[in-house]
């Protein structure tokens, strides 16, 4: 095949872009600009697409002996995920603008582009699997990056390669240092690519503003704080509320009302949710049968619980946990994966937290 390998410039999409030659297809390497700011640099494992990341791609693409461009959609990732994502905190909702840029960056305008000027192919270095089409867990579950990919259609899907989904992380490095690539000890990017320094609550009131408003036991109605913006939290959030409360139990955020401005707080018994409501779901292949038993997973890093999943209003899904769940936040992505042994790595999907 004629195939396009997104170079990120780390060692995952190097080793992709290696795998995607031996296998004998014509492979061009892509690095995406998607900073406004071309001399951005790298901080350690912090943010990616720096000046460095892209130097590093092009060292790959020599070493391989491909063809290798850089495609400026600094402009679109910023519409598209940037400001998305200062516009959902401002909602009071939790975005991951990993998925967000999965969706309409890498696999909606590139892959586009790809397509049209004649590649069959996107190959990527995301730690998933595809197999008859469906996608499918990582091999190495400490590295699994299907939630973030389980937004896309089947029609994006026959589009992507992931050649990593087979192996674990550490297989990933040593064929790179066998390659002798420079990457091969590069670190994982982390945090959010965008925010290199880490400072999400920074970032966001930088662009938002101080917009301060209460904090509010949801037990008593008492205000036990007060916040400089509603951005600054999110739903299942235990750590910094800034609250003073008459016991010794710790506080979750319940919900987020950006209208009033009002964060509510209260105990572990009251922040379990058991009940889920999204928007109207993506399918990975074609739509199943509701009712449904599946598994969703309902943040990237938490565990899948089993659930029954039914038809909602407005074309959305109901999903009735087994077990109550805490951090369940409007935004996030409710990922529905196969509940059976045999194809428990299945992604089926997903919808939108809506509540």
């Amino acid at each position: 095949m004629r195939v396009l390998a997104a170079m990120s410039g780390g060692v995952d999409s190097a080793v992709a872009a290696a795998l995607a030659v031996d296998a004998g297809h014509d492979v061009t390497g892509v690095h995406l600009a998607l900073s406004p700011d071309r001399q951005t640099l790298r901080s350690g494992a912090r943010g990616c697409c720096s000046v460095e990341d892209a130097h590093d791609a092009r060292r790959v693409a020599d070493e391989l002996g491909i063809p290798f461009y850089v495609w400026d959609l600094a402009e679109r990732f910023t519409d598209d995920v940037v400001d998305d994502f200062v516009a959902e905190y401002a909602a009071g909702r939790t975005p991951n603008p990993c998925l967000r840029c999965n969706e309409r960056i890498k696999f909606t305008a590139v892959l586009d582009r790809a397509l049209a000027l004649g590649f069959d192919a996107v190959v990527t270095g995301h730690h998933a699997r595809l197999a008859d089409g469906r996608l499918r867990r990582s091999v190495d579950a400490a590295k699994d990056q299907s939630y973030v990919l389980g937004v896309l259609t089947a029609e994006q899907l026959a589009g992507a390669r992931f050649p990593l989904g087979s192996m674990t992380k550490e297989r990933v490095r040593a064929i790179a240092a066998e390659r002798g690539f420079a990457v091969a000890t590069k670190p994982d990017s982390h945090d959010i690519c965008f925010i290199p320094d880490g400072d999400t609550r920074g970032f966001l009131t930088r662009r938002l503003g101080v917009r301060p408003g209460p904090v509010v036991d949801a037990a008593t109605g008492a205000t036990v704080g007060t916040h400089e913006g509603t951005h600054g939290f999110t739903v299942g959030q235990r750590r910094g509320l800034g609250i003073a409360v008459g016991d010794q139990r710790p506080r979750y955020v319940l919900s987020i009302e950006p209208v009033t401005r009002t964060v509510t707080v209260g105990t572990a018994e009251l922040a379990g949710v058991a009940r889920v409501r999204t928007a109207p779901p993506t399918w990975t292949g074609p739509a199943p049968t509701l009712p449904l038993r599946a598994e969703v997973q309902l943040r990237a890093h938490s565990s899948p619980v089993a659930c029954t999943v039914t038809a909602g209003a407005d074309g959305g899904l109901v999903l009735d946990l087994d077990e109550a769940q805490r951090g369940v936040a409007p935004g996030q992505s409710a990922v529905l994966y196969a509940p059976d042994p045999v194809h428990g790595d299945l992604v089926l999907g997903q919808g939108t937290v809506a509540g």
